[in-house]
């Protein structure tokens, strides 16, 4: 199924966390585009926190969104993801932002990500590889990206 990623750090070494991860994806999934980094402002955070560096990648999955969700969650902690409290600094994070349109809510996961159309450091990424993408129910990304200016 086609998915789409969203990948975020800002602790330790945010450049290589990243590619770290990105390795670690391609041992679920075929990563078929991959944005460049962005470094991004904190967003919604309660402390000062380090900048964040971003990307998005887009690619095929055949785990089923639950099971690619505990994926990204266990490369999350081998890669020293700690969750103190809410939005705090890390070191990495995944976000499942589409799976091929997939619409769900639960306890554990709601897709698409139910968020992702108000954060810039995941439509800018999403845009440059995927410029006429769609997040099911919210749009273009183009259009979402225009209303955040």
């Amino acid at each position: 199924m086609r998915t789409v990623i969203a990948l975020g750090a800002n602790l330790g070494d945010p450049s290589k966390q990243i590619s770290l991860a990105i390795d670690a994806l391609r041992d679920i999934m075929i990563v078929s585009a991959l944005s460049a980094l962005y470094e991004t402002e904190p967003f919604q955070v309660p402390d000062d926190q380090p900048m964040y560096t971003n990307a998005v990648a887009i690619g095929e999955c055949a785990l089923e969104p639950r099971d690619l969700m505990k994926e990204l969650l266990e490369i999350e902690s081998q890669l020293g993801r700690e969750r103190t409290f809410a939005n705090a600094a890390r070191t990495i994070d995944l976000d499942l932002i589409d799976y091929g349109g997939y619409v769900m809510e639960s306890d554990d996961l709601t897709l698409p990500h139910p968020r992702a159309h108000l954060r810039r450091f995941v439509l800018e990424p999403w845009y440059e590889i995927e410029p006429d993408g769609i997040l099911p129910g919210k749009g273009p990304i183009r259009e979402l990206l225009a209303a955040l200016n």
